[in-house]
């Protein structure tokens, strides 16, 4: 059967199309020209997902390679840049780990550049087992963060109580080493400098240690607002805040910034497990 159509502005002039009988309709080119619309629209999203997909794990990629730069450089000037933790007596065993940071920093860097890695291959070669191991990896990632953020809130006092072991650790430290020490000194006049503080808690960390015990004077961050020498009377006029108080600070004014930033990874990982099951169905069709 044949359908015949117009050629304008000739009437006279006309083709004619075959139509096709199922059991129900005829097949005319219009149907044919609304099977294809469908088929490009449904290409055209599954591409956009695909792209999506790249962008969330190229981010991942970008940041695990980032990650993992900083653990290596940690790593290779561990000796500088940690090395005050080693003068701490009696570190509890929780700060000692803080020597091993690098490797840490290293190890989730390498983990992240794989997720990455993964993610952005199961959305080019559209495989489904890279897909679901995609998917599986993030959801536990999330649901890692919500469990270390509820405890982090749960287990408040028990912090706050190791925080204050660590600072009477953290001042017989730097009333041993500081002046004695060059690299536990280095870091800690770097850490002065750029926070702005005074010791761990204030000038009184310094006292008996040999640098005030050589010298009679205080590190000049203990004494901002006195244009003489830093001795015990200009800092206690100061009263400069110390470096935990100061990183506390830090914090409590960068919290819009820090709360932003959580759930824009949490709504970035979301949205990568969404598009990854997404692509997940659609492979093959």
């Amino acid at each position: 059967m044949r359908r015949c159509y117009s050629v304008s502005p000739t009437p006279s002039i006309y083709f004619c199309l075959p139509t096709f009988e199922t059991s129900d309709r005829f097949h005319t080119p219009e149907s044919y020209i609304h099977l294809w619309t469908g088929k490009s629209a449904k290409m055209c999203c599954k591409g956009f997902l695909k792209v999506m997909m790249f962008v969330f794990n190229g981010v991942i990629f970008l940041a695990g390679a980032a990650i993992l730069a900083v653990g290596i450089w940690v790593a290779v000037d561990r000796v500088s840049l940690l090395g005050f933790i080693e003068h701490i007596e009696e570190a509890p065993p929780e700060l000692a780990q803080l020597a091993n940071i690098g490797y840490l920093l290293i190890g989730v860097g390498v983990f992240l550049t794989l997720v990455g890695f993964l993610g952005c291959c199961g959305a080019v070669k559209e495989s489904k087992c890279m897909l679901l191991s995609f998917f599986t990896i993030v959801l536990i990632i999330f649901l890692v963060e919500v469990a270390a953020a509820i405890v982090l809130f749960v287990f408040e006092p028990l912090f706050q109580k190791i925080l204050d072991e660590i600072e009477g650790k953290v001042a017989k430290s730097i009333e041993d080493n500081y002046g004695r020490s060059e690299s536990f000194t280095s870091v800690w006049n770097s850490t002065m400098n750029e926070l702005k503080c005074c010791g761990y808690t204030n000038y009184t960390d310094f006292m008996g240690s040999p640098f005030v015990n050589s010298t009679s004077l205080y590190p000049v961050t203990c004494c901002t607002n006195s244009s003489g020498p830093c001795n015990e009377m200009a800092a206690k006029t100061d009263i400069a805040v110390g470096c935990f108080q100061a990183l506390v600070n830090l914090v409590e004014d960068n919290a819009i910034l820090l709360a932003g930033v959580a759930l824009g990874i949490a709504a970035l990982e979301i949205a990568a497990m969404v598009v990854s099951m997404i692509l997940y169905k659609n492979v093959g069709k």
